[in-house]
């Protein structure tokens, strides 16, 4: 009876094994297409799949969060401001499910902020004062959870940096931030194969307009 039981506890296991290694395989895959990904056409691939994932594997936060930071990338690319809240909308909603999955997370966190900084770009004289607050606010949750996470601080220094240019005021604080991400860049370690590894690129082209 013990032999049966043994047998079938090594069978469950490497089945979960295997379904995990398929997972990590799948999800790689796109979030190197979306890291990668030229044309909105190419980042809406990347992010149906993501989506087909995140309905296959409920228990799962990364497709959601890939899914959001597709729709960001979308959005980005978008000049119709109707079309840019649909987006994020999208984005939004998958962050909300993906806070379901893992509270509090440093990392979904940012994601959220994120998608209310891309808010204001829809309208920055209307929308300024109301998506900024509620975007540093993210940023400053998810530093709360993680002082170390560079991708809070590399939009927080994008949130500055353009915050400084709209009321032409000193950009100091936001190089400043810029500095400090780059160097949590080069000493943070990933968490995990699927953890996120995007921001560095944006927040060195940011660090050269400072002087």
């Amino acid at each position: 009876m013990k032999i049966i039981i043994l047998v079938v506890t090594l069978t469950i296991s490497l089945h979960a094994k295997a379904t995990d290694s398929k997972y990590i395989e799948v999800m790689s895959k796109n979030i190197d297409a979306v890291y990668k990904a030229q044309t909105a056409d190419e980042i809406q691939k990347a992010v149906n799949a993501f989506d087909r994932i995140a309905s296959a594997e409920k228990e799962k936060w990364e497709p959601l969060y890939y899914s959001a930071f597709g729709n960001i990338m979308l959005a980005n690319q978008e000049s119709d401001g109707v079309k840019k809240d649909s987006y994020l909308d999208l984005a939004l909603a998958s962050i909300e499910k993906a806070k379901l999955i893992k509270p509090d997370d440093s990392e979904i966190v940012t994601m959220e902020g994120f998608i209310q900084m891309i808010r204001v770009t829809v309208d920055p004289a209307a929308r300024g004062q109301k998506y900024s607050s509620k975007a540093f606010e993210a940023y400053e949750k998810a530093l709360t959870i993680n002082p170390d996470n560079p991708r809070a601080l590399a939009l927080m220094a994008q949130m500055e940096y353009g915050m400084a240019q709209f009321f032409k005021s000193p950009t100091t604080s936001a190089c400043a931030t810029a500095a400090k991400a780059i160097e949590k860049f080069e000493t943070s370690k990933p968490e995990s194969q699927l953890a996120p590894m995007w921001g560095k690129g944006m927040t060195e082209d940011l660090k050269t307009k400072c002087k």
